[in-house]
C-alpha cells in the first residue's frame, strides 16, 4: 500500500480554503457514487497489463469495502473501463504519436474488447447492479471520452467518489473534471494507486488543495454511515 505523505502545511491552506479538512464530509449517500477507474487486466496482470501498476492489486480489497458501503447507504457503484478502437488512432493521435508503434500495439491488444486485458480484476466485487461505463480517453469527462456525466445526473447523483488507478493519470484527470463539471469530487488515499508514492501523494495533493477533496476509505465509510443516519433521524 503507498505511504501516504500529505504535509501538514497543506492540510492548514485546505482548512484556511474552506473552513474544515474534509469539505465534502457533508455528503448525501444517496446522492453519491463510487467511481472505479480502469481497474483491469490491462493495468494489473503481469503478462497481459500493457502499462502495469502492479500497486493496484493492493487496494482491491479497499474498493471492495467501499463499494459494499455505498450499496448499503442507498448510493451508486460505477466500474469505468478504458477500451482501444481504432476510431482513436485518429482522434486521439497526439497520444498514438507519443507511445509510437511498440506501445500502441501493446495498448491495442490489452484494451480491445473481449480481450483479457479489457476485463475487470476478477478479485473485484463487481454486481450486476453495479454500472459499467466505457472510455476512451484518460478522464471519463471530457467530451467525446464517455457518457458518465449523463448517466450520474440522470440518477440524481451530484457527489463522486474517485477510486483506481493510476492515481496521477485517469484517477485524476477524472477527478479533476468531474468537480469542473460541478460534482463534488473525492479522491481516495488508499482506493487508488499509482506506480511511486512520489506520483500518487503529487497527485493527491495537487487534488486536494485546489479541486476537492481526499479522504481514506475509513473515513470516507464513516461519512456515509453517520450521513445515511443523520437523513433517517430527519425523516422520522
Amino acid at each position: 500500500m503507498h505511504k501516504i505523505a500529505i504535509p501538514q502545511s497543506v492540510i492548514d491552506r485546505v482548512v484556511a480554503r474552506h473552513g474544515r479538512e474534509h469539505v465534502h464530509d457533508d455528503l448525501d449517500p444517496r446522492k453519491t457514487a463510487l467511481v472505479v477507474v480502469d481497474m483491469q487486466n490491462a493495468f494489473m496482470l503481469p503478462g497481459v497489463a500493457h502499462s502495469p501498476c502492479l500497486m493496484a492489486q493492493e487496494i482491491v480489497p479497499n474498493i471492495n469495502r467501499l463499494a459494499q458501503a455505498v450499496r448499503d447507504t442507498g448510493g451508486t457503484v460505477v466500474w469505468i473501463k478504458t477500451a482501444y478502437t481504432e476510431e482513436t488512432l485518429e482522434s486521439w493521435s497526439t497520444l498514438y504519436g507519443m507511445i509510437g508503434p511498440k506501445g500502441t500495439e501493446k495498448r491495442a491488444k490489452a484494451l480491445t474488447r473481449g480481450s483479457k486485458g479489457y476485463e475487470l480484476w476478477p478479485e473485484l466485487d463487481a454486481r450486476p447492479s453495479d454500472l459499467v461505463v466505457e472510455k476512451n480517453r484518460y478522464s471519463a469527462f471530457i467530451q467525446g471520452s464517455s457518457d458518465l456525466a449523463d448517466v450520474l445526473r440522470e440518477r440524481g447523483l451530484d457527489t463522486l467518489l474517485i477510486a483506481g488507478t493510476v492515481t496521477n493519470v485517469c484517477c485524476e484527470s477524472t477527478a479533476r473534471d468531474a468537480m469542473m463539471l460541478n460534482f463534488k469530487t473525492i479522491m481516495l488515499t488508499d482506493g487508488n494507486a499509482a506506480v511511486t508514492d512520489a506520483d500518487h501523494n503529487a497527485s493527491l495533493i495537487g487534488f486536494y488543495l485546489i479541486f476537492g477533496d481526499v479522504m481514506s476509505t475509513d473515513t470516507a465509510i464513516d461519512c456515509l454511515k453517520r450521513n445515511v443516519q443523520k437523513g433517517l433521524a430527519a425523516a422520522e
